[in-house]
């Protein structure tokens, strides 16, 4: 009889996120077919919850948005979320969410974000980078039924606005800092 130990248990689980997220990379029409609706979905969702936001979605030079992130943890935890980065209304690349943590935390998660570029330097960097992380450049803000959008000086001058909306589960805490962004297909 074989015993494992909580640290090999939660290994295991962070490794079983991770492994979801590489599988089936491969550009087929139904995946990305399924992916462009969960897309759009999100935004009118967006939209229709949050009226503000067609405001700096006028005003960025694109959109990556991420339809549905799923964090777990139990001491270690992870997330992973796939979704498309949007020019001019048109999808012109797709990407997954990888996340990874450490603390005290349990429980599970979802939520959808949409990342606002607002310049043409912060979507380039976006664009060129070998997998962009996340961090201190992101304006983030938390959007719950009933909200409202909260435009303020710090939110203007962000090269980079996440919205966070439409959280559900058992899991505190919903972050975009330290998430990384890979491109899913090599073009």
């Amino acid at each position: 009889m074989t015993t494992f130990s909580r640290r090999a248990f939660a290994l295991s689980g962070i490794a079983g996120v991770f492994a979801l997220g590489a599988c089936d990379n491969r550009r087929n029409n139904s995946g990305i077919d399924r992916l462009e609706g969960r897309v759009d979905a999100t935004l009118s969702q967006m939209y229709a919850d949050f009226p503000k936001t067609r405001s700096i979605a006028a005003r960025s030079t694109g959109m990556l948005v991420m339809p549905l992130i799923t964090e777990a943890g139990l001491g270690f935890g992870g997330g992973f979320g796939r979704g498309a980065l949007r020019i001019g209304g048109t999808s012109v690349d797709y990407f997954t969410a990888t996340k990874a943590n450490f603390g005290l935390q349990i429980g599970a998660n979802q939520y959808a974000h949409v990342l606002f570029f607002m310049t043409e330097e912060a979507l380039r960097d976006f664009r060129e980078s070998d997998g962009w992380a996340a961090g201190a450049d992101v304006d983030a803000s938390f959007l719950g039924a009933g909200e409202t959008l909260s435009t303020n000086t710090a939110t203007a001058m962000s090269p980079v606005v996440g919205i966070i909306f439409g959280q559900a589960g058992i899991r505190l805490g919903a972050t975009i800092e330290g998430t990384k962004y890979s491109r899913m297909f090599e073009n």
